[in-house]
């Protein structure tokens, strides 16, 4: 497995296991790789210099969450993917940032590749054009989504922006592996990226192949419950297997259901989801939040922390500042904890 030049771990991005296993695979293949480099799905290719600030032991584990800009780029709970960051800094692994803002992705969705201007593309190339198999799986995703009823674009249409968007997707993040081994060439690139980028080798290893990269391992976990029978061919080179995962609809971690952002003094409330518990709490839309269980938060990772930290059956009073006033609100998490919408920034 060593001997590639790219090994792909493709992972369930909520899942702990698949990170264990990841952390599992970064060890072993280092041991028999040093020369090694870790690219992340997570971050876009903006914040290069903090993830170099951060394997240069330059910043603490709440300054590279703060400047990486967590809460707003990666909507998962940082602690699933700290030990991965710590196993590169311990190392001095370089940490490639591999991504693109989701609002590119976005406006390739909307309106298509073309009516994107190229100096908005981040210095992403066109896609290779992708294989029948993967418009075949994208097709049934595409599916499951309600039409846009905007009036402005066929289904079909939106089919293909779909397409443009998601191999867009695909591309940068192989543009950013292959251009790293092109400078490092004798360097193996280990990739932290959504297991749908990877099965079949339709979507990321497809691009690096297209940009003359084809030394790929294609590396994905299964419940160890699942019936060998029924893996199809050619899901990856290797296929490793994991407890099986929670059924969806099981109680999840505690969630205010808002959107945040950063703000002077505190962490504002851009949205207040309907049927939350921010809502049923009394907390209102352009409310800053100061502190949480009487501690200063000055970021939206600092939020979220205390939100997730609750046990179910307790309270958390958080001071807000409400125009010019600042009062006291206390949430109260119910004793049994149900899905709910999630913390987050806007993009």
């Amino acid at each position: 497995m060593a001997r590639n030049q790219v090994v792909l771990l493709g992972e369930s991005h909520d899942c702990a296991d698949d990170h264990r296993w990841q952390l599992t695979m970064l060890t072993a293949l280092h041991q028999f790789h040093p020369n090694l480099a870790i690219g992340f799905e997570m971050f876009p290719r903006r914040l290069q210099p903090v993830l170099d600030r951060w394997v240069a032991g330059q910043l603490s584990e709440a300054e590279f969450l703060q400047q990486a800009e967590w809460g707003k780029v990666w909507d998962f709970d940082p602690q699933l993917y700290l030990p991965l960051f710590h196993f590169a800094r311990q190392y001095h692994l370089p940490m490639l940032a591999l991504n693109v803002e989701h609002d590119l992705v976005d406006q390739v969705r909307n309106a298509g590749w073309d009516a994107v201007a190229e100096n908005r593309r981040e210095g992403v190339g066109r896609p290779a054009t992708p294989l029948p198999a993967y418009l075949a799986e994208l097709q049934v995703i595409f599916d499951v989504h309600p039409p846009r009823q905007d009036g402005r674009q066929d289904r079909a249409t939106q089919f293909t922006h779909f397409v443009e968007a998601q191999t867009l997707w695909d591309r940068a993040m192989a543009e950013g592996i292959a251009r790293f081994r092109q400078n490092h060439p004798n360097t193996l690139v280990v990739g932290i990226l959504g297991a749908g980028h990877v099965r079949h080798g339709y979507g990321v290893p497809h691009q690096l192949r297209a940009l003359g990269v084809n030394q790929i391992a294609n590396l994905l976990t299964l419940p160890n419950d699942h019936a060998c029978s029924e893996i199809p061919p050619g899901l990856a080179d290797a296929v490793f297997l994991i407890p099986p995962q929670p059924k969806k609809g099981a109680a999840q971690p505690p969630r205010l259901g808002v959107s945040l952002a950063e703000a002077k003094g505190g962490v504002s409330i851009e949205t207040v989801m309907p049927g939350s518990l921010a809502l049923s709490s009394g907390l209102l839309n352009g409310d800053v939040i100061i502190q949480a269980a009487g501690n200063k938060v000055n970021t939206v990772e600092d939020v979220r922390s205390y939100v997730q930290r609750q046990p179910a059956g307790t309270w958390l009073p958080l001071l807000i500042q409400r125009g010019n006033s600042n009062l006291e609100i206390v949430v109260r998490f119910p004793l049994e904890l149900k899905p709910a919408a999630i913390v987050t920034a806007p993009n």
